[in-house]
């Protein structure tokens, strides 16, 4: 069945944050995820919010967490600690 990771973010300095994207987004497509939503329009209705927000599909969930735990994806995220203040979940779907 499927995963999905769940991203919500502040970011405080775009300049880094966009090196973050620039690794995240092929390291994501080479790890078998797909983009549902990446930033974009959102309201929200209730608790507190973010403004960007990200979901991906993965294959199931032993493979997002491999991917979050990853070379790759852990060399993104030198870029989005120190310019971002993140959730990150993983989900398994139905």
């Amino acid at each position: 069945m499927p995963a999905y990771s769940i991203v919500h973010a502040d970011v405080f300095d775009a300049d880094t944050y966009a090196k973050y994207a620039e690794l995240a987004g092929p390291a994501v497509a080479a790890a078998g995820g797909k983009f549902l939503a990446r930033g974009g329009r959102f309201e929200q209705l209730e608790g507190e919010g973010r403004p960007r927000n990200v979901l991906i599909e993965w294959p199931d969930y032993d493979t997002a967490i491999a991917f979050y735990n990853g070379d790759a994806y852990q060399a993104a995220m030198e870029f989005a600690r120190p310019s971002s203040t993140r959730e990150y979940t993983i989900v398994e779907g139905v």
